[in-house]
């Protein structure tokens, strides 16, 4: 992979949002420095006054380029489009573009802040659900997002072997970790075939294949 000396990401190996960037760092071969910020240790690294002065949000992940701190994760991957254009995430038509994006923002904005981890974390210590009852907050919303993203990418002639076309575009990059997250809480798939689909057209690329969360350097 082609290095870039002044990339570096901040990011913890089990943030689907973070897992989004890797792919795109990878489908760019780019390669980034990792820094880790652990979710969980110490009361939630992001929390601490050295992470707060990176991103004021205490969110992960964050990309550091060129001296500009870069956070939110599609945000992070259209700049990565833009400065690297080839291969690009993005459509060059208006109406690819937007389906693409309609896709994206469908699991970015609706599926996952409605399971991360403050969420459910607030659950449990603001409301006081027990863990049954998150899980099934969880299971919940993302199989409301997946029956509406199999509706619309069963019936689009957009969709081949990605969501988009044939080759792997912004949408991609925020299904796959979505679906790591579904499967993590074992979630039942099978009403979902063609997310399945294309989540095996997507793991039959290195790009994805290496920025699963187990293969990062802080999963152990």
């Amino acid at each position: 992979m082609s290095a870039v000396p002044d990339f570096a990401l901040y990011g913890y190996f089990r943030s689907s949002a973070a897992f989004r960037v890797r792919i795109a760092l990878n489908l760019k071969n780019l390669q980034a420095e990792l820094r880790f910020v652990h979710l969980l240790e110490d009361g939630g690294q992001q929390h601490q006054d050295a992470y707060k002065a990176v991103n004021p949000q205490e969110l992960i992940p964050t990309l550091l380029h060129d001296g500009h701190h870069i956070g939110q994760s599609l945000a992070i991957i259209e700049y990565l489009d833009e400065i690297v254009p080839q291969p690009p995430l993005l459509p060059r038509d208006a109406p690819g573009r937007a389906r693409v994006r309609q896709i994206a923002l469908a699991i970015a904005c609706d599926i996952h802040p409605l399971s991360n981890l403050r969420v459910l974390q607030y659950l449990r210590h603001g409301l006081g659900a027990e863990d049954a009852a998150r899980a099934d907050w969880q299971q919940h919303w993302i199989s409301v997002g997946f029956s509406a993203l199999e509706a619309m990418l069963a019936r689009d002639a957009g969709a081949g072997r990605f969501c988009h076309g044939d080759a792997p575009t912004l949408a991609d990059v925020c299904l796959i970790p979505q679906m790591a997250n579904a499967r993590r809480i074992q979630m039942d798939l099978s009403p979902y075939p063609t997310l399945r689909r294309i989540e095996g057209a997507a793991y039959s690329l290195p790009a994805f294949n290496a920025a699963r969360p187990e293969n990062q350097p802080d999963a152990a």
